[in-house]
C-alpha cells in the first residue's frame, strides 16, 4: 500500500526524474503526478509523490528544502492530516 505525499512549491521547471530521484533516497516511488494547468500545459507548481516506502522521512528531509530556488511544502494531503 503507497502513501500519498503533497509538494508544493515546486519550480515550473522540474521534471518527474528529478522529484522521483530526490524521493528515492528516502524509500521506495511508486507514482509521481505532478499537476499541470489544461489550457496551458505548465506546470501549476504541485504535485503528488506515492510511496510505498519512507513517507515519513521523505517529508522530514524534504520539508523547507531548497529547490531551484524555492522552498519545497512537503506534507500528507489535507484528507491524511485530518483528525476524526
Amino acid at each position: 500500500m503507497s502513501t500519498d505525499i503533497y509538494v508544493d512549491h515546486l519550480p515550473v521547471d522540474v521534471t518527474t526524474e528529478e522529484i522521483r530521484e530526490l524521493f528515492c533516497a528516502y524509500g521506495i516511488v511508486e507514482h509521481i503526478s505532478l499537476i499541470k494547468n489544461r489550457d496551458t500545459g505548465c506546470l501549476c507548481g504541485f504535485g503528488f509523490v506515492a510511496m510505498q516506502s519512507g513517507a515519513n522521512e521523505a517529508i522530514a528531509a524534504l520539508h523547507d528544502r531548497e529547490l531551484g530556488g524555492s522552498r519545497l511544502n512537503v506534507q500528507y494531503p489535507a484528507k491524511l492530516r485530518q483528525q476524526p
